[in-house]
C-alpha cells in the first residue's frame, strides 16, 4: 500500500486528488495539508511514502516544505504537482529534493502512474518538462559526458527508451522483457554512466544521439 499525503492550498483540488488516489486499491491517502507548514508536521507524524506537493501556497511554499521534509526524512518521495512549470519553479524544487515534477493538466492516469513511479524510486516528469531538462543540459557550455562504449546493445536500447520518458513497465512492454529485468538494466546503466537518476540517464541518451 502506497501511503500518500496531499499538499495543496485549494480544497477542491485536494478533494479531487483524494478521490483519484483512493480509486486505486494500492493507494491510501493518509492526510491533507493546505500549505507547507502543516505538511512538514504531518510528514513527521504520518510518515507517507509519497507526498504530492503544490508549489505556490500561502505560508510555507512547496519548495521550502520539500527541503524541510527531506532534511528530516530523506527517504520520503516528493512529487511536485503544479500549474507553474517554468524554470523559476522547476529548478528550485528539484534542488530542494523533489523526485519528480508533473503539471496539473496531466491526465488522471498520468498522475496515478506518477505516484506509483515515485513510490518505486523512479523520477516521473511531464514530457514537456523532461524535454526542457534535457535541452538545458545539452547547451554548448555543458561538458561532454562519458562515451557509451561499455554498454551492451540491450542497455543502449533501454537507455534510449529512458530518454523518451518511458517508465520501467512501459520499457518492459516495448522490449518484451520482465519489469525486474528492466530495473536491473537501469541500475547497471546508472552505475556504468555514473548517473544519479533517470533524468541524468535521459540527458545521456540525448547527448549520445540515442534520442532524436
Amino acid at each position: 500500500m502506497i501511503r500518500v499525503l496531499l499538499v495543496d492550498d485549494q480544497q477542491l483540488v485536494r478533494a479531487g486528488l483524494r478521490m483519484l488516489c483512493e480509486s486505486d486499491p494500492e493507494m491510501e491517502v493518509v492526510g491533507e495539508a493546505a500549505d507547507g507548514g502543516p505538511a512538514v508536521r504531518m510528514a513527521q507524524q504520518l510518515r507517507p511514502d509519497v507526498i504530492v506537493m503544490d508549489l505556490r501556497m500561502p505560508g510555507v511554499d512547496g519548495t521550502t516544505a520539500t527541503a524541510r521534509i527531506l532534511a528530516d526524512r530523506p527517504s520520503t518521495r516528493i512529487l511536485v504537482l503544479t500549474t507553474f512549470d517554468d524554470d523559476d519553479h522547476l529548478y528550485p524544487a528539484l534542488a530542494a529534493g523533489a523526485c519528480g515534477f508533473l503539471v496539473k493538466d496531466a491526465s488522471p492516469g498520468e498522475l496515478l502512474d506518477g505516484v506509483r513511479r515515485a513510490a518505486a524510486g523512479e523520477s516521473p516528469f511531464s514530457p514537456d518538462v523532461l524535454r526542457r531538462l534535457v535541452a538545458k543540459a545539452l547547451r554548448p557550455a555543458e561538458p561532454p559526458r562519458p562515451a557509451l562504449t561499455n554498454l551492451t546493445d540491450r542497455e543502449r536500447e533501454v537507455l534510449a527508451l529512458v530518454g523518451t520518458g518511458l517508465s520501467n513497465p512501459e520499457i518492459a512492454e516495448r522490449l518484451h522483457l520482465g519489469v525486474t529485468t528492466v530495473k536491473t538494466h537501469v541500475a547497471n546503466l546508472m552505475t556504468k554512466t555514473r548517473s544519479g537518476n533517470r533524468v541524468q540517464l535521459a540527458v545521456m541518451a540525448a547527448q549520445s544521439g540515442l534520442v532524436a
